[in-house]
């Protein structure tokens, strides 16, 4: 018995609970896949700054829960606690967007880290698959992202999730709005802590969860009372776009995601069988976050969707991933010369694309049996010596049991046959 341990707020995912979450992570990015969005990968650390800035020194990812470090070299690093960021500097750093095809569309799966309270659903390291269209101001790409995830959800069956949508406004009507919120919070009998938040980004109070706070927050100044124009025109459009695709939705007025870098399109998934930790995904449009960390003007739009809180949600509803076996074919030898010869068997099928595995170790016939059992093979083929002899194996059907003799030479491709 090990002495070691997943550290706390940790898991480890092991067969076969692990392949439901390639599943999930494969439906959630195959819209993406198919709608013209290339694959990113970033490291898991980056410079401290680039979080600072992009997510916001007031947030409570950056002053509570980022995991930050010196290097040996003396350099300030942090595991990512969220993905825009990373592959918004990669994308810069690339010099995509000199490219001339704008929006570049960018999709990412990964882990990322927060120094958060362990709990059901909220972990310190976590999965998530997410999407970036870098560089174009278009409500249709706001809509696009908000429809291929509601289209990622309901391929994998999951039906009793909301879509909440609010828009934060822009540089020309967000400063009117923050000075209302700000000068409403004031009021309130807030902690220190929460007043000194709401002096630098008030709607983040919005976001704060506790009770206390948001019985406090009755009657406060609502933002979509104070879009500009512009904005209540961009975000109509929005609105109605994913309605003529069938996309249900409801208006969040407070809705304002944890993040310092959203304006105008903002939204959320949420499943209400989840209990405190009901968010499984969201994002927005961050049109402004190019320019924070050192780039041109590229205005934005994302999301990130949780693996795990995705899992959790299939849980909740009682749906079954249908996730095909591992194996197809298992192999039994019964002798050195069964073992050469049936070993040939499986590295040829496994050349041909069938999933085959093999009786490993010196284990008799009823042993190796319950391994293929195990395994979940729909076919298992068994060889002895007078079988050899012969110039046959055994072929048997593990799902109605039945049993033939087929010819050394032949059984490859009836295995291909009958397998499709």
């Amino acid at each position: 018995m090990s002495t070691f341990k997943a550290p706390k707020g940790t898991y480890d995912l092991i067969p076969p609970e692990s392949a439901k979450y390639l599943a999930v992570r494969e439906a959630i990015s195959a819209p993406l896949r198919n709608s013209g969005y290339g694959y990113i990968e970033t490291p898991g650390f980056e410079n401290v700054e680039l979080f600072a800035r992009g997510v916001g020194e007031s947030t409570d990812i950056v002053t509570k829960e980022m995991y930050a470090f010196e290097t040996k070299g003396g350099d300030r690093l942090a595991l990512r606690p969220e993905g825009t960021a990373s592959v918004l500097r990669a994308a810069l750093e690339a010099n995509l967007h000199k490219a001339g095809n704008l929006p570049v569309k960018l999709w990412y799966s990964g882990s990322y880290y927060r120094y958060e309270r362990p709990q059901k659903g909220r972990y310190r390291h976590f999965s998530q698959v997410g999407a970036e269209a870098i560089g174009a101001e278009d409500p249709a790409l706001d809509a696009e992202l908000i429809i291929l995830a509601d289209q990622a959800y309901r391929s994998l069956g999951l039906r009793n999730f909301r879509i909440l949508l609010n828009s934060l406004g822009d540089k020309e009507c967000r400063p009117v709005y923050r000075a209302a919120l700000q000068e409403f919070l004031r009021g309130l009998d807030l902690d220190e802590e929460t007043l000194r938040r709401a002096e630098i980004n008030p709607l983040r109070v919005l976001d704060d969860k506790r009770d206390d706070v948001q019985k406090q927050l009755t009657g406060a100044p609502l933002l979509r009372d104070y879009l500009c124009d512009a904005c209540k025109a961009y975000h109509e459009e929005v609105r109605d776009l994913i309605t003529a695709a069938g996309v249900i939705f409801e208006d969040d007025p407070k809705l304002v995601r944890g993040l310092d870098y959203y304006t105008r399109t903002t939204f959320e998934f949420v499943h209400d069988g989840l209990g405190s930790q009901s968010a499984v995904g969201g994002g927005g449009r961050y049109d402004g976050l190019s320019e924070m960390i050192g780039g041109p003007a590229l205005p934005s739009v994302g999301w990130a969707l949780g693996v795990d809180r995705t899992v959790l949600a299939l849980e909740a509803e009682g749906v079954e991933l249908e996730i095909p076996a591992s194996t197809s074919v298992f192999a039994v030898p019964l002798g050195e010369e069964a073992r050469r010869v049936l070993f040939g068997v499986v590295t040829e099928l496994r050349k041909l694309g069938v999933p085959a595995d093999f009786s490993y170790g010196a284990k008799g016939l009823k042993g190796a049996m319950k391994n293929a059992n195990r395994s979940g093979a729909r076919y298992t083929v068994v060889a002895g010596e007078r079988d050899l002899a012969e110039g046959v194996v055994q072929l048997k059907d593990m799902e109605s049991g039945e049993q033939a003799a087929v010819g050394v030479g032949e059984i490859v491709a009836e295995l291909r046959s009958r397998l499709g």
